[in-house]
């Protein structure tokens, strides 16, 4: 595996595939890698002949109240777990490689970026993540690339970017990977204390709770989320957002003839979490999907 550090030594290396006709996927993340980026990184191996994971922790998606100089940062350790799923080129920038002097550019995406997280962090933060993400499909120019739909509105965010823009790449959502116990795996996890971490079980126990009244029959949106609040309430969280939304527009749903996502995002301890479950008309289980971000967003 190959560390590169500057745009100009990864374009190079990405001519050289493509001019030899191979594949190329692309993972983007903030490092600390658990099993669930790890996932992606096995995804990405299956289906193209060249694996770039970019390892950036991206400034302009924290707000200043955030924890963007305590963000738990190993990059020997996520190198060498990177390295150990075949990953051929981590790319790892400093700031100004991705951030020079003078940058000005800004990628805001309207409609689905102002409610659930939007709303709790701040319009930056999805600002944040369109820029730095069409910054990286324009560097590694991959063929496929790869996120977790544990951050489900930033999929779509994603998507629509891509879609927007006509931008030539396919994007593909993974199923969130769980710990034993439920919870869905996070780097911010490691924030979390015995009491705390035992306490976030209750996020997936109320999502579990409201899928259990889906497939009961149950399709009135209020009753559906009474069933997870009464879940997050017995454990003392409470939710800054736990909402009911359309799985491609983020536009609330009062009654579930379509599908749906439900999301929450607690505090819990020290650290934020969200997670979220996808509510289909035949199923609740979470599955992944892909799209070349033409079609719905």
């Amino acid at each position: 595996m190959r560390i590169l550090r500057t745009i100009a030594e990864v374009r190079a290396a990405i001519r050289e595939a493509k001019a030899a006709g191979r594949s190329v996927g692309l993972v983007p993340t903030m490092g600390a890698f658990h099993e669930g980026h790890l996932s992606l990184m096995r995804a990405a191996r299956t289906e193209n002949d060249l694996v770039v994971v970019s390892l950036f922790v991206n400034p302009t998606q924290f707000a200043a109240n955030e924890d963007l100089s305590t963000y738990p940062r190993d990059e020997a350790r996520d190198g060498a777990l990177a390295e150990a799923e075949g990953v051929d080129i981590l790319f790892a920038p400093d700031r100004a490689e991705i951030y020079p002097d003078g940058f000005a550019t800004n990628i805001h995406v309207a409609g689905i970026t102002e409610v659930l997280d939007g709303a709790s962090r701040g319009p930056h933060h999805f600002d944040g993540v369109a820029t730095v993400v069409t910054k990286l499909f324009g560097i590694v120019q991959p063929d496929v690339a790869y996120f977790g739909q544990k951050d489900a509105q930033q999929v779509l965010v994603v998507r629509r970017v891509v879609r927007d823009l006509d931008l030539d790449v396919r994007v593909v959502a993974c199923p969130i990977v769980r710990e034993a116990d439920g919870l869905a795996m996070s780097s911010r996890n490691v924030y979390l204390d015995a009491d705390a971490r035992a306490q976030a079980t209750a996020l997936n126990r109320a999502l579990d709770a409201a899928d259990a009244a889906h497939r009961s029959g149950e399709r009135d949106g209020d009753s559906i989320l009474s069933s997870a609040h009464a879940v997050l309430s017995a454990a003392g969280i409470d939710a800054e957002y736990l909402e009911l939304r359309d799985a491609e527009t983020l536009r609330p749903v009062a009654e579930l003839d379509r599908d749906a996502l439900l999301l929450v995002a607690a505090r819990v301890g020290a650290a934020r979490l969200i997670d979220n479950h996808l509510l289909t008309l035949t199923s609740t289980t979470e599955t992944s999907t892909t799209t070349d971000g033409k079609g719905d967003a």
